[in-house]
């Protein structure tokens, strides 16, 4: 055995190679098929955080991941342990998460045999395969360097999103003399079509009101963003992880309501990183049938870093690259004589102003997230759920003020994403203030996780609006089905008491005015802490007209 050769598991050596990737956090809960990699967590420098279920862990590396732009990672035994995490993949491949799952299988000589073994699932990285970019199977242990450094790579190259990795028991307990990881090579960026970028600008020229909107591929390219936005006098909105890109409180950013006050007038869409799911689905007819091309509307520019995005949802003209380099190029094609267009901000401040009017009378929400924005510093980052509270900030009730300050769960909708992201957004930050805000039914998915928050003393401010329903399927029933409440209405516990019993800091008030100086305190206390928000059944206004805006709003 040579110097740099050494006697370990396999299990020892994936952790090593996860070290080498630049991980500092593992998500997860140990189990017979991977007690090798809990060992080789034990040895190594990684923080274990260990939730108290396998779907919270990796949930927590996607905010882990969503917060930071890093690759988040879990670990879990195979068969119902990685099922129970598929939620969470599923949302994270929505939302474009990068994040590697770390798990075991059974015994080699069992594999594909249909025995019945302990955890035993027919076709695992066959089942995982339809839900995420790519499951590994690593089948020797001097494939696992170069096998890791493949699942990191996919997990970030091109539209981020979910790998796992999985190796027999036997053979990752196994001892081997095994060489020291090698070095991850990082994701190489596509060259931008010289020729696409020409034609891009060249449409931008003939535009005289354009619009961009964007989506999660552009959150590590707001400064290009805002620089082309700034050159062509383009307001800038997003919906789910495109907020913030443009700060809403900037002259040229513009929260949902606003931007579709302005659409009508837009000539040239510039759709970044985005499926541009709120022109073409919530402001069109989500029921209509699926278009390949849109049918009306501006003219579309699409800049995508995922070729088949282009396929799925053509554009008048397709930019396939980097979000920040295509920002870079174009406008470096566009002449440096630009000014702003002084006629078109005032619309923008028009739009804005007359948008944040309109959406007053979603009460009580609006108040209470006028107090968590008040209270929140502008690197604060907010997690919000599928709630009446989380819809409202869909309309803009919630200005968001920085990239990767508001993470959304994507088109899957997922109930109960909100408070494990949010645990794993704040162990990925621990010196930016992360505030959850979640109805009471979708906390109760991951309630359980109160106390691996104060096991690990993550000091993240959760906020449980209790009203004891399941406010938008009552709604729904109440509006299409006479008012059958067939499963909607709950009863909840008492979450201050919960809370307490799991030693996380707990406050209960029913109003706005009461939560500001609570919420303050919560924010200084450095600790995990809950606040239930006392709220009547059905006492919420609806915002799902400012969702579905089939039109602009009227003089308000």
């Amino acid at each position: 055995m040579d110097a740099v050769t050494q006697q370990r598991t396999a299990g020892e050596a994936i952790i090593d190679a996860v070290v080498a990737n630049g991980t500092d956090t593992v998500f997860g809960i140990p189990g017979a098929q991977i007690y090798p990699l809990f060992d080789g967590i034990y040895k190594s420098p990684l923080r274990l955080v260990v939730p108290r279920h396998e779907q919270a862990a990796a949930y927590m590396a996607m905010g882990y991941a969503k917060s930071t732009g890093k690759t988040g990672v879990f670990s879990v035994v195979p068969g119902p342990g990685i099922l129970n995490t598929s939620a969470a993949l599923c949302t994270a491949m929505s939302n474009c998460s990068p994040i590697v799952g770390l798990t075991g299988q059974i015994p080699s000589s069992f594999l594909g045999k249909g025995r019945g073994h302990l955890h035993e699932l027919k076709d695992q990285t066959g089942t995982l395969k339809t839900l995420i970019k790519d499951a590994i199977h690593i089948g020797s242990p001097g494939d696992i360097s170069g096998e890791v450094n493949r699942a990191f790579q996919l997990a970030q190259s091109g539209r981020p999103g979910p790998v796992t990795v999985e190796m027999c028991w036997d053979i990752m307990a196994a001892n081997s003399s095994l060489q020291p990881p090698v070095a991850p090579v990082m994701p190489t960026l596509p060259e931008a079509d010289p020729a696409q970028i020409k034609a891009a600008a060249a449409l931008i020229r003939q535009a005289r009101k354009p619009m961009i909107l964007c989506g999660s591929g552009a959150q590590h390219a707001a400064a290009e963003v805002l620089a082309l936005a700034e050159r062509i006098t383009a307001p800038v909105g997003g919906f789910r992880s495109g907020r913030g890109i443009v700060p809403e409180d900037h002259p040229l950013g513009v929260p949902p309501v606003a931007a579709r006050q302005l659409w009508d007038e837009v000539d040239l869409l510039i759709g970044i990183g985005s499926r541009l799911e709120m022109p073409y689905l919530n402001w069109a007819n989500k029921f209509m049938q699926y278009e390949q091309k849109p049918s009306g509307g501006p003219k579309l520019l699409r800049i995508d870093i995922d070729p088949a995005q282009m396929d799925i949802f053509q554009p008048d003209q397709a930019v396939v690259a980097d979000s920040a380099q295509a920002c870079r190029l174009i406008l470096e094609q566009l002449e440096s004589g630009h000014s702003p267009d002084h006629k078109r901000l005032d619309d923008i401040a028009t739009a804005k102003a007359v948008a944040w009017r309109a959406i007053q009378k979603v009460q009580p929400q609006l108040s209470y997230l006028n107090v968590i924005r008040e209270v929140l510093p502008r690197e604060g980052i907010y997690v919000p759920e599928v709630s009446q509270m989380g819809f409202a900030t869909w309309i803009g009730g919630f200005p968001v003020l920085r990239p990767r300050s508001f993470i959304e769960g994507g088109y899957q909708g997922n109930l109960g994403y909100g408070f494990a992201t949010a645990l794993g957004a704040k162990v990925a930050n621990p010196a930016r203030p992360v505030v959850s805000v979640c109805g009471d039914g979708g906390f109760m998915f991951g309630a359980q996780e109160l106390i691996t928050a104060a096991e690990h003393n993550i000091a993240l401010v959760t906020l449980v609006f209790n009203n004891s329903t399941y406010t938008n399927v009552r709604r729904d029933q109440l509006l299409g089905y006479g008012g059958r409440f067939s499963g909607s209405e709950i009863t909840s516990p008492d979450f201050v008491r919960m809370a307490e019993s799991c030693g996380v800091q707990a406050w209960r008030v029913d109003s706005p005015a009461a939560l500001k100086p609570v919420l303050e305190k919560a924010l200084a206390a450095d600790r995990p802490v809950l606040i239930e928000v006392m709220s009547e059944r059905g006492s919420e206004a609806s915002p799902w007209e400012f969702i579905h805006m089939h039109q602009r709003l009227g003089a308000v």
